[in-house]
């Protein structure tokens, strides 16, 4: 089934409290997300990634993944 946006957020919301996070789609599949906040001060650009896809719990793994596709931001507040 495939995952809507209040989900994806609420998934990334749990690691990341104080995020500005914003998840645009509307299929439920390919979807898009900017996630901003103060933990990725110091991180590269794929450390950050990694921790929101981490955040994710495995809904993208695989092709029976819930989530196929997911264009993603991340961003140190400035």
């Amino acid at each position: 089934m495939p995952m809507q946006a209040h989900e994806i957020e609420a998934l990334i919301r749990e690691s990341f409290p104080d995020a500005k996070i914003v998840v645009e789609g509307d299929d439920g599949v390919h979807m898009a997300a900017m996630v901003e906040d103060e933990s990725f001060r110091g991180m590269n650009r794929v450390q950050q990634q990694r921790a929101v896809y981490a955040a994710l719990k495995g809904k993208m793994d695989g092709p029976s993944g819930e989530l196929h596709a997911l264009a993603l931001t991340t961003k140190v507040p400035g």
